[in-house]
């Protein structure tokens, strides 16, 4: 099978960084079962102490509010499923713009799901926060308010200091999923305000299959798998060594390095040449802050789907949005949230670049993309 030559799409899984591929291999190395107490054991015991002190260190966190879960997915629905039942809220506020898997964890909770807006730029509703939490103050009911720092398809980072500051001092709950902000923006859990909060290894150069989801103590009995008591009884199941230690492998090894590459001037000035070739071309949250590797755009006309197809056969690698929404290849929840009309959003597609990415894979895509958009016109003149 021929893999692409140029990589675009670190949003959904950024490549393995060499620190963590040999952290894992040696983690490999040992046997047995961390919960033993024989000396097998406590080795690997003791590499997972380790490995949670750094990446509770990433997440500005203390190593006891960590959790180690089998994904971000898991991680996000421990926090609102688990959350639901263990902190006794009577509904659940989430935003439009979260991830899938955290509209579905809302619904999964049986309770009432109030979904909060964004407006044209991609930012959360604020506003519509504030009078879901009202209406449960009049009623005498909590709330766990469910929201995202950075959003995985537009890149836009979310008025979270203003969210924190209204749900902070009330006596509702807060979880942010911080997956597409981890080592990108300085993270301070110990500090601020949420209850809960997410994380992903492979957004960060570590390994696909383990996330961790941090918790403050009056949280500490949010559950989901209670299993044999494993993560001081807030996850059951068997830990992966060797998953974990190629997370915090990257948690040490990945801050900075996407920054370090110059991805921000390589995305703008990419950006900037495109708009040159197709003026009529939408950049989506461009009016909001985002974060400088990610770039969801679409030219108006252009479907993703034929866009995509002439790139992939140019071994170019891009998407259409979340990959956990993938197979689907056409319009966007948080571009509807948005306000984006259904034909504009099945021509967006997102750009991501990483700690790995290099001016050659930018110029790659650049002549690709020259060459799809002048086959688009051909065929519209054409049928005009």
């Amino acid at each position: 099978m021929s893999v692409s030559a140029t990589y675009l799409d670190h949003a959904a899984s950024a490549p393995l960084l060499a620190e963590a591929r040999e952290a894992m291999l040696k983690a490999l190395e040992l046997t047995g079962n961390p919960s033993s107490v024989h000396a097998h054991g406590r080795a690997l015991r003791a590499l997972i102490d380790e490995s949670r002190a750094a990446v509770a260190k990433l997440a500005g966190a203390t190593r006891e509010q960590l959790v180690f879960t089998g994904s971000a997915t898991e991680a996000i629905t421990q926090a609102i499923v688990g959350g639901a039942k263990a902190l006794s809220v009577q509904g659940i506020v989430v935003s439009a713009g979260c991830h899938t898997a955290a509209i579905k964890a809302a619904e999964a909770t049986g309770l009432p799901v109030t979904q909060v807006g964004l407006d044209a730029a991609g930012l959360i509703r604020v506003e519509q926060i504030a009078e879901a939490m009202a209406r449960a103050d009049a009623a005498g009911g909590k709330l766990l308010v469910a929201v995202h720092l950075v959003n995985n398809e537009t890149g836009v980072i979310q008025p979270v200091d203003r969210i924190e500051v209204l749900v902070g001092t009330s006596p509702h709950y807060l979880f942010i999923d911080a997956v597409q902000a981890l080592g990108k923006l300085e993270l301070d859990f110990a500090a601020r305000a949420p209850d809960m909060m997410a994380i992903s290894a492979h957004k960060i150069g570590g390994p696909a299959g383990v996330g961790a989801l941090l918790l403050k103590g009056h949280a500490d009995q949010v559950r989901l798998i209670p299993g044999g008591g494993q993560e001081t009884g807030r996850r059951g199941g068997t830990e992966s060594a060797a998953l974990i230690a190629g997370f915090a492998a990257a948690a040490v090894n990945f801050p900075g390095r996407y920054q370090a590459a110059g991805v921000e001037q390589m995305l703008a000035n990419g950006a900037q040449r495109m708009r040159i070739w197709a003026p009529e071309m939408v950049i989506f949250g461009d009016t909001a802050d985002r974060i400088g590797s990610v770039v969801n755009f679409a030219v108006p006309g252009l479907k993703n789907s034929v866009a995509m197809m002439g790139l992939d056969l140019k071994g170019i690698s891009i998407s259409s949005g979340s990959a956990c929404s993938s197979g689907k290849v056409g319009a966007s929840h948080v571009l509807k949230a948005m306000g984006v009309p259904a034909e504009l959003g099945e021509c967006a597609m997102r750009l991501s670049m990483g700690w790995n990415s290099t001016e050659s894979d930018i110029e790659a895509f650049l002549d690709g993309f020259s060459e799809v958009l002048q086959r688009h016109r051909e065929r519209r003149g054409k049928a005009a």
